[in-house]
């Protein structure tokens, strides 16, 4: 690969959004891309969203609280001709920053 991209989310949701969106809609092969808490805690972000918020059981209470210890990054490594495409999709499912390594 010619290029790393990573970006940093907000919520899970958000992150798995961006995968989704690259590989589904952007060919991008699911062993290019990784997600990570950037620190040493594990996090699902920096806000609860999607099955963070509620327990995906009609009529069953949520218990528990998700870790929320900082934001959740993708990284892609990929060719040059790809990097406008994934960095598209970062911005479209809501990606805080990019970097490109």
């Amino acid at each position: 690969m010619e290029r790393t991209i990573v970006a940093s989310f907000a919520t899970r949701r958000e992150a798995d959004l961006a995968v989704e969106r690259l590989v589904q809609q952007h060919g991008i092969e699911p062993t290019d891309v990784s997600v990570t808490a950037p620190g040493r805690a594990n996090s699902a972000g920096t806000k609860a969203a999607g099955a963070d918020t509620e327990s995906g059981h009609p009529g069953v209470a949520k218990s528990g609280r998700p870790q929320l210890a900082g934001p959740v990054e993708v990284s892609v490594g990929c060719h040059a001709h790809k990097a406008e495409r994934v960095e598209a999709a970062f911005r479209e499912a809501g990606a805080m920053k990019m970097k490109a390594q």
